[in-house]
């Protein structure tokens, strides 16, 4: 019989290696949330699939030039596709983008507008004013492209460089992005004409959340949650195979569970993704029913190879508090963590349910600064399996306990 340890092993190798794509929208992803279904259900647990449309994308690359130079750059995700010849326009401040007229152009933008990255047009849960007023420019403005230099931006991005500044399937002008270093090149380019080839396609697709439930059904519900889609083109090791093997493991540890709680496993789909269509759907079929949960466990970013998983809280009860930390000292390598926000549990407690996000002491240290997520880097070598056997079973005993 294989251990809970071979069994994190397997699983993570599953996830990030047999199935190499596993973002929304994508055949990968709907092996991977099968994969999940058939086996939780085989645990013994009732589950429900939440299917949903979305949009799969297909990069077929992108090339600028002016004249003889040519320029490195990269289609932004989920963009449509254009073969445009026009004059360049550079923006570097948003007073520039209100003033200027962009119609028909190729607009650069770079330096101060373009520091961190525009949250998609339709995105409810964090989305800047100044954002929406850039996006809503863009729109009226009409130009014939935009190319985007950009550099690092960790903390919503990812540990990707250079990062897409728009990533949004529901904006429909044409989008690629640069280096800095490129962008600057390009600057000098500044009122000539350029032509920019992206081969970006949308495909419609499918997705699904899956959810497992046990326990008592007339009892509080506790929630727990892992993203199971990761970006494209990359494995999603850290960003969130890691998450997904805790919820299977504590899934077998949990199979005879018989307490007085509604115990809601729950594999979410779209963490990564513009339209988090998995958290929408959740979202709607719970909008009354937030009051129901007692609690709200997201498990996203564990199992990093050095330092220590982290248990970090957000309005628990004191007597809940006090439970998990005495269950968490008796695990030398669990400590409490500080807060953050980049996570599903977010959801939660803007719908005022007290939540505990599981993450990896390293990453959330390091969260605004780390150059892994959402880049190939994320993958098998950077993770301890042992240490998502070691967080499933202190959630157990949490769970048994409650």
């Amino acid at each position: 019989m294989e251990t809970l340890s071979e069994k994190s092993n397997a699983y993570l190798q599953m996830l990030c290696k047999c199935i190499t794509d596993r973002s929304v929208g994508s055949e990968g992803n709907r092996v991977a949330t099968a994969f999940f279904n058939d086996l939780i259900t085989s645990l013994g647990w009732q589950t429900e699939i939440q299917e949903f449309d979305a949009t799969d994308w297909i990069d077929g690359g992108a090339s600028l030039h002016c004249g003889s130079d040519t320029f490195q750059v990269f289609v932004s995700p989920y963009s449509l596709g254009c073969e445009a010849k026009a004059d360049l326009t550079c923006l570097s401040r948003f007073d520039e983008l209100e003033k200027a007229n962009i119609t028909g152009k190729i607009l650069l933008i770079h330096g101060e507008i373009a520091k961190e990255q525009i949250m998609p047009k339709n995105f409810l849960f964090y989305n800047p004013e100044e954002h929406q007023r850039i996006i809503s420019l863009l729109e009226k403005g009409k130009p014939n492209a935009i190319i985007c230099a950009t550099g690092r931006n960790a903390s919503l991005a990812g540990g990707v460089y250079p990062f897409p500044l728009i990533e949004d399937g529901d904006f429909d002008i044409p989008s690629v992005y640069m280096t800095e270093e490129e962008g600057s090149r390009l600057l000098l380019h500044a009122g000539k004409t350029v032509t920019l080839n992206s081969n970006s396609r949308r495909v419609p697709g499918k997705g699904c959340n899956v959810i497992a439930r046990k326990g008592n059904q007339r009892g509080k519900r506790i929630v727990i949650t892992a993203h199971i889609d990761a970006k494209k083109g990359t494995p999603g090791a850290l960003d969130n195979a890691s998450g997904v093997v805790v919820l299977l493991l504590l899934a077998e540890l949990l199979r005879n569970y018989d307490g007085s709680r509604w115990i809601e496993i729950v594999a979410f789909n779209g963490e990564d993704y513009y339209a988090v269509p998995g958290q929408m759907h959740y979202l709607a079929q719970n909008q009354s029913r937030f009051h129901d949960i007692l609690l709200n466990i997201n498990i996203d970013g564990a199992g990093y190879k050095e330092g220590n998983s982290a248990f970090s809280f957000y309005g628990l009860p004191e007597e809940m508090e006090s439970m998990v930390r005495n269950i968490i000292s008796h695990y030398d390598g669990i400590v409490v963590g500080s807060p953050w926000v980049q996570g599903d549990h977010s959801i939660f407690i803007q719908n005022g349910c007290p939540a505990m996000a599981v993450s990896s002491q390293w990453f959330t240290d390091h969260i605004d600064s780390q150059e892994i997520t959402h880049t190939s880097k994320d993958n098998l070598e950077i993770l301890d399996p042992g240490k998502l056997v070691e967080i499933a079973q202190a959630l157990d005993m949490f769970i048994n306990e409650i």
